[in-house]
């Protein structure tokens, strides 16, 4: 091979490389899925996503589109070794995104790729993502648009933006991801259409013998699930036998009540896509219960309420969760809520057998 041929070779290579993020960037994704050869394949291990073939890499990027308010790829060539009709090489890439169930920050990532020469130029055989940074801290910026309307540059844009962010329901994908995360660490899981699903599979779980505690919840109350559980057929419920008692002389008397039911069912701030519960609570008092008490635990968790990772639900809980449960308790009590405690739920509790009902629909907050 010539030194010409090789420099030549190489400056195509280069081109290839920002085609690729010039087709990201214009959301074009029949130019992308071009771009590799018929058995070209883009693994991103992250995600995962796996896939094979121009077609499938096309479907594949336009799912991932779907999901974004916006995002900003960068590409930084790398090394390039050329070996006769094949080559391999290194692209770095900086991204900045923000997707629609929440997540959003900066990322720093190699592309590792392989190389073909066709008659059409030099193509993807190959191409594996690994992500090296990420940062999910909140961006202070938006697309031009993102929040179109006459307040878009107003001091309220931010709070806004959180808000629809944290009340649009998670997409189907999301909620695969979390329900096979979940259960993976040994919660059962049942992924409901809503929340009148969620009511008959809740008088189904809990028997009329039960001592059954429905700790305070939106989801229950807009559901009518608190009501039901505080109905005579449930005779041994826990919050009406301690609505009765005397704060006072009867403490603990009500601490062994709302600490060891036979079930307690409720709700949480957030659900992960990695398979974590997150628990936030003022008073502690629903804790004791869903942290081994009880016998059985049942979480009602509306589809807003599924997030990628940790970061996210922290996020959800200051941005979203606490303002309107602070509403919420000034108006009952006259005082601001609190995150006095916080319980992140990676798995069951040794002596509880845990449930989510994953709703379709968005409920509570």
């Amino acid at each position: 091979m010539t030194t010409f041929q090789a420099i030549a070779d190489r400056v195509e290579i280069q081109a290839l490389q920002a085609e690729f993020t010039d087709a990201v960037m214009m959301r074009d994704r029949a130019r992308l899925a071009a771009l590799f050869t018929a058995d070209g394949v883009l693994r991103m291990p992250n995600i995962p996503i796996e896939l094979t073939g121009p077609e499938q890499i096309r479907l594949g990027g336009e799912k991932l589109q779907e999901q974004w308010v916006f995002f900003v790829q960068n590409t930084h060539p790398g090394a390039i070794a050329i070996d006769g009709d094949t080559a391999t090489g290194r692209a770095h890439m900086h991204e900045i995104a923000r997707t629609r169930n929440g997540l959003e920050g900066l990322n720093y990532a190699i592309y590792h790729d392989t190389y073909r020469r066709t008659p059409d130029g030099w193509r993807f055989a190959e191409r594996v993502y690994e992500l090296r940074y990420l940062d999910t801290t909140p961006l202070g910026g938006s697309a031009p648009g993102e929040n179109a309307g006459p307040a878009e540059h107003s001091a309220e844009q931010p709070a806004e933006r959180h808000t629809e962010r944290h009340t649009e329901p998670a997409a189907a994908e999301s909620l695969e991801r979390a329900a096979e995360a979940l259960a993976a660490r040994g919660f059962a899981v049942e992924v409901l259409a809503d929340a009148a699903a969620a009511r008959a599979r809740v008088g189904e779980l809990v028997d009329e013998k039960d001592a059954v505690y429905a700790y305070s919840s939106e989801t229950l109350r807009l559901s009518g699930l608190d009501e039901d559980l505080a109905d005579d057929r449930y005779p041994r419920a826990v919050k009406p036998r301690v609505l009765t008692m005397d704060r006072e002389t009867e403490a603990d008397g009500i601490r062994q009540l709302l600490g060891t039911p036979d079930v307690v069912v409720g709700s949480v701030v957030a659900v992960t896509e990695t398979g974590s519960v997150v628990l936030a609570s003022g008073s502690g008092s629903q804790l004791p219960a869903t942290t081994g008490g009880a016998a059985r635990v049942i979480w009602i968790v509306g589809a807003q309420k599924v997030v990628p990772d940790l970061p996210a639900a922290l996020r959800r809980l200051e941005e979203h969760a606490l303002p309107l449960e602070s509403e919420r308790t000034e108006a009952a009590y006259g005082v601001p809520s609190a995150v006095n405690q916080l319980v992140v739920f990676n798995a069951p509790t040794r002596f509880s057998r845990a449930t989510v009902l994953l709703l379709r629909q968005a409920i509570g907050y």
